[in-house]
């Protein structure tokens, strides 16, 4: 008998959980998804020029290729349309339970007990046998913890809840972060505004995007010709393993990363103390690389001021710095997630009443970036140490999904497992190993790290050895619960 199965977000990791149980004609389970649509954080950010740094065809499920890409890196629109099309052809809305958020789950009687608070009514609980939850790691907008953010009498947002009814045109606008976000919607704000301040703390190290459109005659040959879309994507993806991981990995190609990130910087910044301010400090690659070629020359714009002094508070009538006022009427505060807080706000308790919380008070850690010990039946997709520097996150998705089918079978025929604490004592430590070779572990601050400095996030590894591992049969890395139960009991 299948098992019943609870989908928590649909996302890219939801969706493809809720696919490849489509494809194996298991029918029985649901997704739970807060907001009124699908998407994730491609249904989030809408921002200016949100997209993405990876090449379109990559930036997809391997089974489900997609010809209609119109971008060789796509934005927003498309991707969020690809993930409808995904739906809608695998028939997965059906199964989608829109303005249902999950508070809480518990593990009790070999099934987990979620609590969801739909939109309109009550609470309510049911009971599945597998919980899968792929929620992401930036999807809790984070605000900055500077005095009078509360005092300002003109409007204000954070990059992920664009504000679209409010129009730019004319504005003195504030910026507070230059990462990735702000580079894609910098440029394209800085064509309407009055004046736009950037305020930086840190520059980013940046490289240009190679970016292209495909026309008719490029999109009809992806369609038609035989093996050409995966020969691209695999060109694609070789391409991405062996030239921007070694670099990541302290290799011999981080210098050539260094020099092609400054000779952009040098050739589109004219002004010395302008690039001065641009400069980073530390290695590329210990803070995320931003990939493009339009932040440079919206910086340079007349009407564009990039502000490094420290930000003392915000007043209402714009952001106080060390150097004085800088007036604005909109605040835009593009200043990342809450990316190592994984899985909250939910509460989740495991068997014999653990709390992952509480499991988690040290850093955030699950065997393969999957599974965690205590936690019988619970997978997580795009957890702890998955996120990658230099690849597609989609392809991790699918190597964690094609685990959690391959567990499927064992845990109908043995009742409920979880990884055993030794595999996940192993994995730790290997993780630990692998990480201290990575440019990560560099001085730098990034949403990499905890507050303590420890790297919850990143593999330290290539994506080949990912798929490796998680390939590898799920047993003897797990166990039934009842054998666990009888270790605990001491008998």
């Amino acid at each position: 008998m299948a098992p019943n199965v609870a989908i928590v977000g649909a996302g890219f990791g939801g969706l493809c959980m809720a696919i490849q149980l489509e494809r194996a004609g298991i029918r029985s389970y649901t997704v739970f998804e807060k907001a009124q649509d699908l998407g994730g954080t491609w249904r989030d950010n809408s921002y200016p020029g949100a997209g993405c740094d990876i090449p379109s065809h990559l930036y997809s499920y391997s089974f489900e290729k997609y010809a209609s890409w119109t971008r060789r890196y796509p934005e927003q629109p498309e991707i969020l349309g690809y993930l409808e099309h995904c739906a809608d052809k695998y028939d997965i809305r059906r199964k989608i339970r829109f303005g249902t958020e999950v508070r809480r789950a518990v593990f009790h009687d070999s099934q987990w007990r979620l609590t969801t608070a739909p939109d309109a009514g009550d609470e309510r609980t049911e009971t599945f046998d597998v919980m899968v939850l792929g929620v992401g790691q930036l999807n809790r907008p984070r605000l900055p913890d500077i005095p009078g953010l509360s005092d300002f009498t003109g409007v204000s947002f954070h990059s992920a809840r664009w504000n679209h009814d409010h129009d730019l045109t004319g504005r003195r606008v504030a910026v507070i972060g230059n990462g990735s976000s702000a580079a894609q919607f910098v440029p394209r704000i800085a064509e309407q505004v009055e004046r736009l301040h950037v305020f930086q703390r840190t520059p980013n190290w940046v490289i240009p995007k190679p970016d292209a459109t495909f026309g008719p005659l490029p999109r009809l040959a992806f369609r038609f010709v035989p093996g050409l879309q995966r020969a691209y994507r695999e060109w694609i993806y070789r391409y991405a393993e062996a030239t921007l991981y070694p670099a990541l990995a302290q290799g011999w190609s981080a210098g050539l990363l260094k020099k092609r990130a400054l000779r952009h910087l040098r050739d589109q910044v004219p002004d010395p103390d302008l690039r001065a301010k641009l400069t980073p400090d530390y290695p590329p690659g210990c803070k995320r690389v931003v990939i493009d070629s339009t932040f440079y020359p919206a910086l340079v714009r007349d009407n564009v001021e990039v502000v490094t002094d420290k930000i003392v508070r915000i007043r209402p009538d714009g952001v106080e710095t060390t150097e004085g006022l800088r007036e604005a009427d909109t605040i835009v505060y593009a200043t990342g997630f809450l990316s190592t807080d994984f899985l909250a706000p939910m509460e989740i308790v495991g068997r014999g009443g653990r709390s992952l919380r509480e499991q988690w008070a040290g850093r955030a850690e699950a065997y393969l970036g999957i599974s965690v010990p205590n936690f019988p039946n619970m997978f997580l997709l795009y957890g702890p140490n998955t996120n990658l520097g230099h690849n597609s996150i989609v392809f991790m998705i699918e190597c964690q999904v094609n685990h959690v089918m391959s567990c499927l079978p064992h845990l109908t025929a043995h009742g409920p497992i979880e990884v055993r604490p030794a595999a996940m004592a192993a994995w730790s430590r290997q993780l630990d190993a692998a990480m201290d070779r990575m440019v990560w572990g560099g001085g730098c601050q990034s949403w990499y790290k905890t507050p303590e400095g420890r790297i919850t996030n990143n593999w330290p590894g290539p994506t080949t050895l990912y798929r490796r591992l998680t390939a590898k049969p799920p047993l003897p890395a797990y166990q039934p619960v009842a054998d666990q139960a009888v270790r605990d009991a001491g008998l």
